[in-house]
Protein backbone atom coordinates (compact mmCIF):
# COMPACT_ATOMS: atom_id res chain seq x y z
CA UNK A 1 0.00 0.00 0.00
CA UNK A 2 1.42 3.50 -0.77
CA UNK A 3 1.25 6.28 1.12
CA UNK A 4 -1.79 7.98 -0.89
CA UNK A 5 -3.66 4.71 0.19
CA UNK A 6 -3.55 5.23 3.82
CA UNK A 7 -7.31 5.55 5.00
CA UNK A 8 -8.67 8.30 6.19
CA UNK A 9 -11.84 9.32 6.76
CA UNK A 10 -14.20 10.74 4.15
CA UNK A 11 -13.76 14.69 3.08
CA UNK A 12 -10.91 14.37 5.55
CA UNK A 13 -12.29 13.35 8.73
CA UNK A 14 -11.29 10.45 10.75
CA UNK A 15 -12.72 7.13 10.24
CA UNK A 16 -14.27 7.08 13.24
CA UNK A 17 -16.86 9.93 12.00
CA UNK A 18 -18.40 6.82 10.36
CA UNK A 19 -19.52 5.75 13.58
CA UNK A 20 -22.51 8.37 13.34
CA UNK A 21 -26.11 7.82 11.77
CA UNK A 22 -26.67 8.72 8.03
CA UNK A 23 -28.73 11.85 7.67
CA UNK A 24 -31.30 12.19 5.83
CA UNK A 25 -33.73 14.27 4.88
CA UNK A 26 -37.44 13.08 3.30
CA UNK A 27 -39.18 14.94 0.57
CA UNK A 28 -41.88 14.03 -1.14
CA UNK A 29 -46.17 15.08 -0.75
CA UNK A 30 -47.50 11.44 -0.66
CA UNK A 31 -47.74 11.48 3.76
CA UNK A 32 -48.61 7.81 4.03
CA UNK A 33 -45.23 7.48 1.70
CA UNK A 34 -43.01 10.12 3.64
CA UNK A 35 -44.17 8.75 7.21
CA UNK A 36 -43.68 5.14 6.25
CA UNK A 37 -40.15 6.01 4.40
CA UNK A 38 -38.98 8.17 7.68
CA UNK A 39 -39.93 5.27 9.87
CA UNK A 40 -38.71 2.78 8.36
CA UNK A 41 -35.24 4.40 7.96
CA UNK A 42 -35.08 5.30 11.68
CA UNK A 43 -35.82 1.51 12.12
CA UNK A 44 -32.89 1.17 10.45
CA UNK A 45 -30.80 3.62 12.83
CA UNK A 46 -30.53 6.22 10.35
CA UNK A 47 -31.52 10.00 11.71
CA UNK A 48 -34.63 11.72 9.67
CA UNK A 49 -33.68 15.27 9.74
CA UNK A 50 -36.85 16.51 8.53
CA UNK A 51 -39.24 15.93 5.56
CA UNK A 52 -40.94 17.96 3.02
CA UNK A 53 -43.95 17.63 1.25
CA UNK A 54 -42.94 20.20 -1.91
CA UNK A 55 -39.89 21.37 -3.82
CA UNK A 56 -39.41 24.95 -2.32
CA UNK A 57 -39.40 23.11 1.43
CA UNK A 58 -37.31 20.34 0.18
CA UNK A 59 -34.10 23.40 -0.85
CA UNK A 60 -35.20 25.09 2.40
CA UNK A 61 -34.65 22.30 4.66
CA UNK A 62 -31.84 21.14 3.30
CA UNK A 63 -29.90 23.94 3.37
CA UNK A 64 -30.56 24.55 6.98
CA UNK A 65 -30.07 21.26 7.99
CA UNK A 66 -27.27 19.86 4.91
CA UNK A 67 -27.97 16.10 5.49
CA UNK A 68 -25.53 13.47 4.40
CA UNK A 69 -28.27 12.36 1.84
CA UNK A 70 -31.75 14.09 0.44
CA UNK A 71 -34.10 11.42 -0.43
CA UNK A 72 -35.98 12.97 -3.18
CA UNK A 73 -39.18 12.08 -4.98
CA UNK A 74 -39.46 13.63 -8.66
CA UNK A 75 -42.50 15.14 -9.48
CA UNK A 76 -43.61 17.54 -6.32
CA UNK A 77 -45.90 20.59 -6.27
CA UNK A 78 -43.97 23.98 -6.81
CA UNK A 79 -40.41 22.92 -7.57
CA UNK A 80 -39.67 19.44 -9.28
CA UNK A 81 -37.15 17.05 -8.61
CA UNK A 82 -34.72 18.47 -11.17
CA UNK A 83 -35.00 21.49 -9.87
CA UNK A 84 -34.33 21.15 -6.24
CA UNK A 85 -31.17 19.19 -7.11
CA UNK A 86 -30.17 22.22 -9.31
CA UNK A 87 -31.09 24.85 -6.61
CA UNK A 88 -28.71 22.54 -3.62
CA UNK A 89 -26.24 21.38 -5.99
CA UNK A 90 -23.64 23.94 -3.83
CA UNK A 91 -24.00 22.10 -0.53
CA UNK A 92 -22.45 18.79 0.63
CA UNK A 93 -25.50 17.00 0.75
CA UNK A 94 -25.84 14.10 -2.09
CA UNK A 95 -30.01 13.12 -3.77
CA UNK A 96 -31.19 9.81 -4.28
CA UNK A 97 -33.92 9.89 -6.23
CA UNK A 98 -36.98 8.12 -5.34
CA UNK A 99 -39.68 8.18 -8.06
CA UNK A 100 -42.60 6.27 -9.33
CA UNK A 101 -41.33 7.35 -13.08
CA UNK A 102 -39.00 5.34 -14.68
CA UNK A 103 -39.10 7.14 -18.43
CA UNK A 104 -35.68 7.72 -19.95
CA UNK A 105 -36.09 11.67 -20.15
CA UNK A 106 -36.92 11.75 -16.15
CA UNK A 107 -33.86 9.57 -15.23
CA UNK A 108 -31.34 12.01 -17.32
CA UNK A 109 -33.28 15.26 -16.38
CA UNK A 110 -32.60 14.49 -12.29
CA UNK A 111 -28.99 12.82 -13.44
CA UNK A 112 -27.93 16.05 -15.43
CA UNK A 113 -29.40 18.08 -12.57
CA UNK A 114 -26.35 16.39 -9.77
CA UNK A 115 -28.46 13.65 -8.49
CA UNK A 116 -26.57 11.09 -7.38
CA UNK A 117 -28.57 7.85 -7.72
CA UNK A 118 -32.09 6.90 -9.13
CA UNK A 119 -34.18 4.34 -7.94
CA UNK A 120 -38.06 3.95 -8.55
CA UNK A 121 -40.68 3.49 -5.91
CA UNK A 122 -41.15 -0.27 -6.67
CA UNK A 123 -37.86 -0.60 -4.84
CA UNK A 124 -38.22 -2.69 -1.80
CA UNK A 125 -37.30 -1.56 1.87
CA UNK A 126 -33.80 -3.04 1.78
CA UNK A 127 -33.02 -1.71 -1.56
CA UNK A 128 -33.93 1.84 -0.49
CA UNK A 129 -32.03 1.48 3.01
CA UNK A 130 -29.29 0.00 1.07
CA UNK A 131 -29.18 2.49 -1.73
CA UNK A 132 -29.45 5.67 0.64
CA UNK A 133 -26.28 4.05 2.97
CA UNK A 134 -24.67 4.35 -0.51
CA UNK A 135 -25.24 7.34 -1.54
CA UNK A 136 -24.17 8.47 1.80
CA UNK A 137 -20.99 6.86 0.96
CA UNK A 138 -20.77 8.70 -2.34
CA UNK A 139 -21.50 5.68 -4.83
CA UNK A 140 -24.29 6.51 -7.63
CA UNK A 141 -27.30 3.60 -6.90
CA UNK A 142 -29.68 2.90 -9.36
CA UNK A 143 -32.54 1.06 -10.12
CA UNK A 144 -31.51 -1.85 -12.21
CA UNK A 145 -31.17 -1.03 -15.88
CA UNK A 146 -31.00 2.67 -15.38
CA UNK A 147 -26.71 2.80 -14.91
CA UNK A 148 -26.39 1.54 -18.16
CA UNK A 149 -29.21 3.81 -19.97
CA UNK A 150 -27.53 6.93 -17.83
CA UNK A 151 -23.54 5.87 -18.88
CA UNK A 152 -24.96 5.44 -22.14
CA UNK A 153 -26.05 9.11 -22.64
CA UNK A 154 -22.87 10.24 -21.17
CA UNK A 155 -20.78 7.98 -23.69
CA UNK A 156 -23.09 9.83 -26.68
CA UNK A 157 -21.71 13.02 -24.84
CA UNK A 158 -18.15 11.80 -24.47
CA UNK A 159 -18.26 11.55 -28.49
CA UNK A 160 -19.33 15.67 -29.28
CA UNK A 161 -16.10 18.33 -28.68
CA UNK A 162 -15.33 18.60 -25.42
CA UNK A 163 -17.16 22.37 -24.42
CA UNK A 164 -14.98 22.18 -20.96
CA UNK A 165 -10.98 23.16 -21.87
CA UNK A 166 -10.59 23.67 -17.94
CA UNK A 167 -6.61 21.92 -17.80
CA UNK A 168 -7.32 18.61 -16.01
CA UNK A 169 -5.19 19.75 -12.44
CA UNK A 170 -2.52 17.24 -11.30
CA UNK A 171 -3.92 13.77 -10.28
CA UNK A 172 -1.73 11.35 -8.33
CA UNK A 173 -1.43 7.89 -10.92
CA UNK A 174 -3.74 6.18 -8.40
CA UNK A 175 -6.26 8.50 -8.54
CA UNK A 176 -6.66 8.45 -12.06
CA UNK A 177 -6.35 4.36 -12.16
CA UNK A 178 -9.25 5.11 -9.68
CA UNK A 179 -11.06 7.63 -12.58
CA UNK A 180 -10.59 5.18 -15.33
CA UNK A 181 -12.93 2.53 -13.24
CA UNK A 182 -15.36 5.30 -11.93
CA UNK A 183 -15.94 6.36 -15.77
CA UNK A 184 -16.35 2.33 -16.17
CA UNK A 185 -19.59 2.33 -13.78
CA UNK A 186 -18.04 0.25 -11.03
CA UNK A 187 -18.66 0.77 -7.88
CA UNK A 188 -16.29 1.65 -4.81
CA UNK A 189 -16.45 -2.34 -3.67
CA UNK A 190 -15.38 -3.74 -6.95
CA UNK A 191 -13.05 -0.94 -7.75
CA UNK A 192 -11.89 -1.84 -4.29
CA UNK A 193 -11.28 -5.78 -5.07
CA UNK A 194 -9.69 -5.36 -8.54
CA UNK A 195 -7.02 -2.73 -6.99
CA UNK A 196 -6.46 -4.83 -3.46
CA UNK A 197 -6.91 -1.63 -1.39
CA UNK A 198 -10.02 -1.06 1.12
CA UNK A 199 -13.56 0.27 0.22
CA UNK A 200 -12.70 3.31 2.31
CA UNK A 201 -9.04 3.78 0.56
CA UNK A 202 -11.35 3.71 -2.87
CA UNK A 203 -14.03 6.78 -1.16
CA UNK A 204 -10.78 8.99 0.03
CA UNK A 205 -9.69 8.78 -3.97
CA UNK A 206 -12.85 9.46 -5.43
CA UNK A 207 -13.44 12.30 -2.82
CA UNK A 208 -10.19 13.79 -3.20
CA UNK A 209 -10.15 14.14 -7.04
CA UNK A 210 -13.55 15.09 -6.73
CA UNK A 211 -12.24 18.29 -4.66
CA UNK A 212 -9.26 18.74 -7.14
CA UNK A 213 -11.71 18.78 -10.52
CA UNK A 214 -14.12 21.07 -8.74
CA UNK A 215 -17.19 18.73 -9.42
CA UNK A 216 -20.06 17.24 -6.88
CA UNK A 217 -20.53 13.53 -7.08
CA UNK A 218 -19.96 10.71 -9.24
CA UNK A 219 -22.07 11.66 -11.99
CA UNK A 220 -20.51 14.51 -12.96
CA UNK A 221 -17.04 12.65 -12.37
CA UNK A 222 -18.11 9.98 -14.50
CA UNK A 223 -19.08 12.35 -17.47
CA UNK A 224 -15.92 14.15 -16.90
CA UNK A 225 -13.70 11.00 -17.42
CA UNK A 226 -15.73 10.45 -20.62
CA UNK A 227 -15.23 13.63 -22.27
CA UNK A 228 -11.47 13.40 -21.75
CA UNK A 229 -11.05 9.82 -22.91
CA UNK A 230 -10.51 8.55 -19.77
CA UNK A 231 -12.38 5.24 -20.17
Amino acid sequence: MTADDRTTGEKGLPAEHDARPVRVLVADDHPLWREALVQDLTEAGMEVVGTAADGAAAVRRTRATTPDVLLLDLNLPELDGAQVCAEVAGLPTRVLILSASGEERDVLAAMKAGASGYLVKSATSADIRDAVRATARGEATFTPGLAGLVLGEYRKLASQPATDERPIPELTDREVEVLRMVAMGLSSREIAEQLVISHRTVQNHVQNTLGKLQLHNRVELTRFALERGLH
